[in-house]
């Protein structure tokens, strides 16, 4: 068993267990815990010992919460190169996960948002819980929903994907299940025995064996997962060619849901929302890899050239007024070959895996 401040690393059975141990920060990533979660994937994918990894959070409130934005944003404040380094480790460490080839699980039991989205979807099995709160609620922040967001998102049913990115849902164990974000759901009090159940097991161990056990602690969810009863409204209003015109529509709507969710889209970042819908448009016909690297000029140019970053991490992380004061305030006022000059090649500075 291997201790660090951050990540406790251990195997038991045949089992590589990676434990999220930042409890009071709601297992928030720093840089060094990416950077030590990529190195041990790298080393358990050569190790005939390990058969699977399961990854979890410490505590009952979170499996992770995301990245640790309140020190990119105070790197970016100072000028140094910190932010983009954890995000450079950030998505080294998704594209490990993605590419890891024994069976990944993740129990999504609590908060998941942000980068603690990256350290579950790409893996082969999502566990939801009753605790699960999953979300991507970039578009609050000035950012994107990045960690291979522009991969996965556009790859929902329907255009849940685009809905959950430029409004940040938060969605529970049933939207997980629907939106096929989940692959289980098993009761928290449940998780315990799962996982000694998976220690217990003999190699082989492949992905029809994990999931075996899997399936036998999975437990059905009787209610209608909320996004379902929803769906055609937001395949209807989301299915436009432009955030103006989504909002458009949903202006134009005669429900009260339209109405609500036109309301929200008018407090995101204007600069987010065009960026993330032009990287949701562009992540659909590539690979993970190429929209990690997109992601990451993307967020490059952000730190560089957008105040929006910094003011959104001030109004809901620092100040918490939730009143942030965005730049351009007003989509119609967006420069759309700004926004075209996020995706611009970053020459030597590229992400490289």
């Amino acid at each position: 068993m291997t201790h660090t401040e951050d990540v406790i690393v251990s195997q038991r059975g045949h089992i590589g267990f990676l434990l999220l141990n930042r409890p009071k920060a709601l297992n928030a990533l720093t840089r060094d815990m990416c950077v030590t979660i990529k190195k041990q994937l790298d080393e358990w994918a050569m190790d005939d010992s390990v058969g699977a990894v399961i990854i979890e959070g410490e505590g009952d409130r979170s499996f992770c919460a995301g990245g640790d934005v309140l020190k990119v944003a105070q790197a970016a404040k100072d000028g140094d190169n910190e932010g983009r380094l954890f995000f450079r480790d950030e998505y080294r460490m998704n594209a490990a996960i993605f590419h890891f080839p024994k069976p990944y699980v993740a129990l999504l039991d609590g908060i998941t948002m942000g980068g603690g989205v990256g350290i579950s979807i790409h893996g082969r099995y999502r566990v939801t819980t009753e605790r699960t709160m999953f979300a991507m609620p970039e578009t609050n922040l000035g950012l994107i929903p990045d960690v291979g967001g522009s991969y996965f998102l556009p790859r929902l049913p329907g255009k849940l994907g685009l809905y959950l990115a430029l409004t940040g849902y938060r969605a529970r164990a049933a939207d997980c299940l629907y939106t096929n974000i989940a692959t289980h759901y098993v009761p928290s009090e449940a998780l315990t025995e799962m996982k000694a159940r998976l220690v217990e097991a003999p190699l082989p161990m492949g992905p029809a064996e994990v999931g075996v056990i899997l399936d036998d602690f999975s437990a059905k969810r009787e209610e209608q997962a909320p996004l379902a009863a929803i769906r055609q409204q937001i395949d209807t209003h989301f299915s436009h060619e432009s955030v103006g015109a989504i909002i458009d529509s949903l202006m134009a709507g005669s429900n009260e849901w339209a109405r609500e969710t036109y309301k929200d889209l008018l407090t995101k970042s204007p600069t987010s929302l065009e960026l993330s819908f032009e990287a949701h448009r562009r992540g659909a016909s590539l690979t993970l890899d190429q929209c990690l690297q997109m992601e990451y000029r993307i967020v490059n140019r952000i730190l560089e050239m957008d105040p929006d970053f910094l003011e959104g991490v001030r109004a809901i992380l620092i100040d918490k007024d939730r009143n942030p004061v965005w730049s351009p305030a007003r989509l119609a006022d967006i420069d759309h070959d700004a926004i075209a000059a996020h995706f611009d090649d970053l020459g030597e500075d590229e992400l490289t895996f």
